[in-house]
């Protein structure tokens, strides 16, 4: 039995259709799982056509509708756009309020059974709210409506893995929000995402806050006060944790498999190394060589993995994007699925 994959479109303004095309013309992708796309027919047929991917699309409404065949992209259509009815490049309610409908909807078919794991297109936060959706992001999307109140953001590109105790906040906020109980969730959260995706004993290194770990106190006293008692609970608790390692090595650490994953205490703090790690742009042919990444939300009751970058609305409708990381974000969700419900062993 495949695992069913519920792909999320993303923004119809932005790449992520173009991604989605692009992923699915992997038959490889298909020997793996049933990927089914929540979106929209239009922009779908929009972008099979100017990538001349010569694939077919199948309109369903349900996923036990879906054929899961190579060449044919199975799509619920939810109707919230019609021919020509967007345009691209372009932030709108329109197309922000769709791209918001279809994250609720590929959550609720997990939720009800219907799907194992939603794999998220990128949307757009402004879109999202001028459409009335008062979210960060996709992150805070999947936590108020599974209603789940301790989650996390982790990266992962081929070489590094990041575990964020805060996101999507104000730096001088961040500060704040590092204390014992969050670093201790997180590294958690860190240890049961990586038995799931197949890593029986993680090693994990929890990164400081202040430069150099504080010094002993000449930079702060975060480390002192709220770092290492969560990391001497996480150790006596069986976890194999170190840290708090100075922020300015620790990745460098991790890349030479030192470490499994980095609990990163802030959202650059993380997100620099990893796309450093993973992204490469020709500036002569201004595309992204490379662009490994995916994003995966911690801590739900819903498997939850992303690309790892956003709708790249200066590049949307033209064919350019790099699908690399949704085929990534795929492969994830499969191996998270594996590991996760019995009948897909």
């Amino acid at each position: 039995m495949k695992p069913i994959l519920a792909i999320t479109m993303g923004d119809a303004a932005g790449v992520g259709a173009e991604i989605a095309v692009k992923a699915l013309r992997s038959r490889d992708v298909y020997e793996t799982c049933i990927p089914v796309v929540v979106g929209d027919y239009e922009p779908m047929a929009d972008a099979v056509a100017f990538t001349n991917s010569g694939l077919a699309l199948n309109r369903i409404s349900d996923p036990s509708q879906a054929r899961g065949e190579f060449g044919v992209i199975d799509v619920i259509d939810m109707g919230f756009l019609q021919p020509q009815g967007w345009e691209y490049k372009k932030v709108s309610a329109k197309t922000g309020d769709a791209a918001y409908n279809y994250v609720v909807k590929g959550i609720e078919l997990v939720l009800g059974g219907q799907a194992h794991a939603v794999v998220t297109g990128p949307i757009n936060k402004e879109a999202i709210h001028q459409a009335g959706h008062q979210f960060a992001g996709h992150t805070e999307i999947f936590a108020h409506q599974t209603q789940c109140k301790n989650y996390a953001m982790m990266l992962t590109s081929k070489d590094l893995r990041v575990i964020h105790c805060t996101t999507h906040v104000s730096l001088k906020r961040a500060c704040d929000l590092v204390t014992t109980e969050r670093v201790l969730t997180v590294i958690r959260l860190a240890d049961e995402a990586l038995k799931l995706l197949g890593i029986k004993q993680p090693k994990i290194a929890v990164a400081g806050l202040n430069p150099h770990c504080s010094e002993n106190g000449l930079f702060g006293d975060e480390e002192q006060k709220w770092i290492i008692p969560a990391v001497e609970q996480a150790q006596a608790a069986g976890f194999d944790v170190e840290g708090p390692v100075p922020p300015d090595t620790v990745f460098v650490k991790a890349i030479a498999k030192q470490y499994d994953i980095v609990v990163a205490m802030y959202h650059d703090q993380g997100h620099i190394p990893l796309k450093m790690s993973g992204f490469k742009l020709n500036l002569e042919t201004n595309q992204f060589e490379s662009m490994s990444g995916v994003n995966t939300t911690l801590g739900l009751p819903v498997i939850r993995t992303s690309v790892d970058h956003g709708t790249a609305f200066d590049r949307a409708g033209e064919g350019r994007a790099n699908e690399e990381s949704m085929v990534e974000a795929i492969e994830m969700a499969v191996v998270m699925a594996g590991n996760k419900f019995p009948e897909l062993a």
